[in-house]
């Protein structure tokens, strides 16, 4: 009798813990990097801000992958992005296309080729802002966002 009422209450645990578990994954909890052992997780920042008529650039980081998520990148080297800010592409810069490739050492480039600034009279900074985006085969880091001013 005591055995079985002790089996029923470890089953019980068991299935509590299971179901926790379970919820916490289909609720999708965030966090800003992933553990250890899951899907690496991908940064960015800008080089610096960039004189009209240069070629700027904003760097991604993925983490280094541990061997069983080398194998997943091979397959899944893209990042997704988007592009905000005061500069207008075609305008001050030319236009960007997401996604981003990294590479297999972990880095990836986004360049920013600037355009002469037909508002001459007009002279000041126009910011670009690129903001990874979620996707396939990565998580978001921090930041996951970052600015690049075009100066005159």
């Amino acid at each position: 009798m005591k055995t079985n009422i002790i089996s029923k209450l470890l089953l019980s645990l068991g299935l509590v813990f299971v179901l926790g578990s379970a919820i916490t994954q289909v609720r999708g909890d965030s966090q800003a990097v992933a553990p250890p052992g899951q899907l690496p997780a991908v940064t960015i920042h800008s080089t610096d801000n960039v004189i009209r008529g240069q070629t700027g650039s904003f760097v991604l980081d993925m983490r280094q992958p541990t061997s069983s998520e080398q194998t997943y990148l091979a397959f899944h080297p893209y990042v997704n992005f988007s592009v905000s800010g005061t500069a207008i592409p075609g305008v001050d810069y030319v236009a960007l296309v997401s996604p981003a490739y990294i590479g297999q050492s972990g880095y990836g480039t986004i360049l920013v080729k600037t355009l002469p600034d037909p508002r001459a009279f007009n002279r000041q900074a126009y910011s670009v802002v690129i903001t990874l985006e979620p996707g396939l085969g990565y998580a978001l880091g921090i930041p996951s966002s970052a600015t690049m001013w075009i100066k005159p």
